[in-house]
């Protein structure tokens, strides 16, 4: 009598197991092509990202890791960021750039060397300036753990202009981290399933569209805007005592262009910088003439591609020529010796 009790859920058990096997397998090797959106940043999460010691901060880069994501080789430093080694130390006569900002900075599904930071570097060398464009890009950092990483670590750099890289969701609250599960670390499918999920939801509108969630996060009320607000002023306060100029830009969302639906974000940001004393750029105007989806990573991953991290690396370079660095001519970029390569 025992054993037939236990039969039954030992067999739905067994079967569970096989169907999740299954399931795991097919995902792992009929669907994971390096290229789907949701596996990729799962990967991201399990290969390259740590929990940070400051819960404002939330995660960050482990130091010296390496991953192929999105079509494209990820190389983090000894400090962090996704960028070649470089020391605290200031280079004489160079200029130096300290970029903050989530994976569009840090380029996603770009070559490290066609991202923004790295091609504003090549446009100074063209003009025979000296420069460095530090990548300080996070994926899924806001402007609250951005700032806070800049008064923990980024300072260090002493740089001569910090750009504040804002996007669309950069109102969402600091996510509350804990240590990843391990076995949701093995498990490729549950990451897989879960994005379906999120978009099978949105689709049945059970969910806001992506619209109405953005928008919903700079209500003057949203708890996350006031606090990316006022880490916009604290960067500002910091930056002119020191004697830096800051600027900061808006990096638009790439699904609809003309007319843009968030507009009355970017305004907000805009009106957030430009009450806290710093410059300000939108670079929509640089896109706008494009058709969406050619500015796109890939089919379902509206990040900015090589193409799009070139029309704002154009429209970031005019501006940052035309401010007035605050460091001293000590600092201000010189004559290279020779010119940089060709963009």
């Amino acid at each position: 009598m025992r054993r037939e009790l236990l039969y039954w859920p030992l067999m739905v058990a067994a079967t569970m197991a096989v169907a999740a096997i299954g399931i795991e397998f097919m995902v792992r090797v009929g669907i994971d092509d390096g290229m789907q959106f949701d596996l990729e940043m799962w990967k991201y999460a399990r290969d390259i990202k740590r929990v940070a010691a400051d819960p404002l901060i939330g995660h960050e880069h482990r130091p010296n890791t390496r991953a192929r994501l999105m079509g494209v080789d990820v190389a983090i430093n000894s400090r962090g960021l996704r960028d070649r080694e470089i020391p605290y130390e200031r280079t004489p006569g160079t200029l130096r750039i300290l970029m903050l900002g989530d994976s569009f900075t840090e380029g996603w599904g770009v070559p490290v060397e066609e991202t923004w930071s790295r091609r504003i570097e090549r446009l100074y060398a063209q003009r025979g300036m000296r420069a460095e464009a530090i990548n300080a890009g996070v994926g899924n950092y806001n402007t609250v753990m951005e700032v806070n990483w800049f008064f923990a670590e980024g300072h260090k750099y002493r740089p001569d202009i910090v750009v504040l890289n804002t996007t669309f969701n950069d109102a969402e609250p600091v996510p509350a981290y804990d240590k990843p599960n391990r076995l949701l670390g093995l498990c490729e499918a549950c990451a897989f399933l879960t994005g379906r999920a999120d978009t099978l939801l949105r689709e049945a509108a059970l969910r806001p569209d992506w619209k109405a969630y953005y928008l919903g996060l700079y209500d003057a009320h949203s708890p996350g805007w006031i606090d990316a607000r006022n880490a916009i002023a604290r960067l500002a306060d910091d930056t002119r005592a020191g004697n830096v100029a800051l600027l900061v830009t808006s990096i638009p969302e790439l699904h609809e262009l003309s007319p843009y639906p968030l507009q009355s974000i970017t305004a907000k940001v805009e009106a957030a910088a430009r009450q806290s004393g710093a410059e300000f750029i939108d670079t929509l105007p640089a896109l706008q003439a494009q058709p969406p989806q050619s500015l796109w990573v890939g089919p379902t991953d509206p990040h900015p591609n090589v193409r799009a991290h070139a029309l704002i690396a154009d429209a970031l370079f005019a501006k940052l020529t035309a401010m007035k660095v605050g460091r001293g001519s000590e600092r201000e970029a010189a004559p290279a010796r020779a010119a940089g390569p060709e963009r």
